[in-house]
């Protein structure tokens, strides 16, 4: 089962030492002073309400592929002249759909290099992200690494997964092409999308696809049905009409099904 607060609070002080505050952020509104440090309170403490509306969202990949600067935009301190202070946790709320989200997203999987923290991040989270360098194929092998061992971890559980291919804006310096990337996630039956931290391409289109992800596996049937509803209403016409003959050519052909589906793991509005 995933680990509650408790479970991070019994960290040990080296494993918490990288943890300070931060200011949370949420754009076009008002800068919210959080912790996300080794305060008296924990981090999943803070901000949390009883309900279980608090999402916990791990971020896992190789050094290097831009978990950090993803992190830090959600987090709104990328630009801050003490950035480089303002800790691995990061703790906001976001509006999704017209409903309000406790997010927060731990940048700590490379933190100490250590094995046992890296085994703790697999097993408490509620969503995972896991990064890859579309510049870099080693970390895009890494990624599918990631992957087979989150499924070990949970294997019982049905844990939210988006694949992230980062840096897209470097066009020259590509080495895994979006139909690899897509096709990896449809293997892995993970959500996937591409993101540039540079250019802030896709960022939140990312963070509040991780929630949707989470409230289509945690909330009632009625709930997810009314958010869907929602969205088709603000759908436009052509884009309905081309989801609804794709499905028809993809019942009368399967290469065009799997091709169907992979279409479909862009989309973080569906399971």
């Amino acid at each position: 089962m995933p680990v509650d607060e408790r479970d991070l609070r019994a960290l040990p002080p080296e494993e918490l030492s990288g943890l300070v505050r931060c200011t949370s952020y949420s754009p076009g509104g008002q800068h919210r002073q959080s912790w996300a440090s080794d305060s008296s309170d924990s981090v999943i403490s803070s901000g949390s309400d009883s309900d279980g509306s608090l999402y916990k969202v791990m971020l896992l990949g190789e050094h290097g592929v831009g978990k950090t600067s993803l992190a830090r935009i959600f987090g709104g301190v990328e630009d801050c002249a003490d950035a480089e202070e303002a800790g691995n946790t990061y703790d906001r709320s976001i509006v999704v759909d017209g409903e309000e989200a406790s997010v927060v997203v731990f940048d700590i999987w490379e933190q100490d290099d250590s094995q046992w923290l890296q085994n703790h991040c697999m097993k408490m989270g509620d969503a995972y992200i896991i990064v890859y360098s579309v510049t870099d194929k080693v970390s895009f092998e890494k990624a599918s690494e990631l992957r087979i061992q989150l499924r070990r971890a949970r294997q019982t559980e049905d844990i939210p997964i988006i694949l992230v291919g980062n840096k897209s804006d470097l066009v020259r310096s590509r080495e895994v092409s979006v139909d690899e990337g897509r096709a990896c996630a449809v293997v892995f039956d993970c959500k996937f999308i591409e993101t540039s931290a540079a250019l802030h391409h896709n960022v939140q289109d990312l963070f509040e696809g991780i929630v949707r992800q989470i409230r289509l596996r945690r909330d009632s049937k009625e709930d997810n049905a009314r958010r869907m509803a929602n969205a088709k209403r603000r759908e436009s016409i052509s884009k309905k009409a081309r989801r609804f003959l794709g499905r028809i050519v993809a019942k009368n052909n399967k290469k065009m099904a799997f091709k169907a589906k992979s279409k479909s793991c862009h989309d973080l509005s569906v399971l």
